[in-house]
């Protein structure tokens, strides 16, 4: 009986265990059926719903990342100050956002319309000459009245000289890597790119004295005169040459040349100061500012440049005969600048005597 009680008590506990076991079981095997259902149901057999969850995350992360990082750089660019061992202007500036604007501007319109300006005056003045000539004398009258002195046509050539070499080097530095490197090779052009830039720079100053020099004693002379107004409206006598349009020492045309060199040569030679000496001080803004200043000046003087050499050499039979002796026939005289040569006529040519020729006289009449 005994036995019996024992043995009974024996099987359940035995059945509990079971039943515990059983029970454990069944929670582990739900844990693991339901989420298992879960993607079934949902078409997620591979974790796709936690990596996209991780993905959420790595991007929020990255998008902060990516704004802290924005921020630093528009500060930066904004020139927040901060600390800098450098001594000088601009040394909390970090970036200078204005040299992308000088950039843009230098390779997009300054090269693109300079250089379309450039050969459309060039091209203007092949077309002029093919279909107008040369304006010739029709005849020399053997004698010459002094137009230029020694002093200068010495200082117009010198002045015209170191102007064509400035510009053949400055338009060299301009244009060079769109024009000049694909046609030399980088290395060509790199070399003569080294040589370019010291000439241009070394012979800046001795311009700006000779252009001074050449300026200032004729300023009187261009002064514009009611006559002046009749040239123009003749067009200077080169569309209908049966016609001299009235003209003083200086015409209407080489007056508007002389105020366009003069204006403009102010731009250049302020503008190539800046470039010329950096450690003066200046902000890279005005930097960048003086050279846009200097490149269109540069281009605009040298296109009406070409005119003006033109014009003195191939456009008119006579005039650079005048440049280089310093006298000119009189019937040119008479032709081109009729108001000055009567002028002279009546009273004589001061420019004889500075000339070291004896005192031009009246013809008899």
């Amino acid at each position: 009986m005994v036995e019996r009680t024992q043995s009974g008590t024996e099987g359940r506990k035995q059945r509990k265990v079971r039943r515990a076991l059983w029970t454990v079981a069944l929670v582990l095997g739900l844990s693991m059926i339901l989420p298992l259902t879960g993607m079934l149901l949902t078409g997620d057999t591979t974790g796709q719903a936690v990596a996209q969850q991780q993905s959420q995350d790595d991007a929020a992360a990255l998008s902060k990342a990516e704004q802290q990082r924005r921020d630093f750089w528009r500060e930066a660019r904004g020139g927040t100050s901060g600390y800098s061992a450098v001594v000088g202007p601009e040394t909390g500036v970090l970036i200078q956002s204005g040299g992308d604007v000088w950039r843009a501007v230098r390779e997009g319109p300054i090269l693109r319309y300079g250089g379309i300006g450039l050969i459309a005056v060039f091209a203007a003045i092949i077309l002029f000459h093919l279909i107008a000539g040369t304006v010739k004398l029709e005849q020399r009258s053997g004698r010459t009245i002094t137009r230029w002195t020694l002093f200068e046509r010495v200082i117009h050539w010198y002045t015209a000289i170191l102007f064509i070499i400035l510009g053949i080097t400055g338009l060299s530095l301009l244009f060079g890597r769109t024009v000049l490197s694909p046609w030399m090779g980088k290395e060509a052009f790199a070399a003569w790119a080294g040589l370019a830039k010291p000439i241009h720079d070394w012979l800046a100053v001795p311009f700006v004295i000779g252009l001074v020099l050449m300026m200032l004693p004729w300023i009187k002379e261009s002064l514009p005169k009611a006559y002046d107004l009749t040239w123009l409206k003749m067009g200077g006598g080169y569309f209908d040459r049966s016609k001299h349009p009235p003209a003083g020492f200086v015409n209407a045309g080489e007056k508007i040349w002389y105020w366009l060199l003069f204006f403009g040569g102010i731009v250049l030679v302020v503008s190539g100061f800046y470039l010329l000496f950096p450690n003066f001080g200046w902000e890279r803004s005005t930097m960048q500012l003086a050279h846009i200043a200097h490149a269109i000046s540069g281009i605009a003087l040298i296109a009406f440049s070409l005119g003006h050499m033109y014009l003195g050499t191939l456009g008119n039979q006579g005039t650079l005969e005048g440049m280089v002796s310093g006298q000119v026939d009189e019937l040119w005289a008479k032709a081109h600048h009729n108001l000055w040569y009567e002028e002279v006529m009546k009273h004589g040519n001061p420019k004889d005597a500075s000339s070291g020729a004896g005192a031009r006289q009246p013809l008899a009449t």
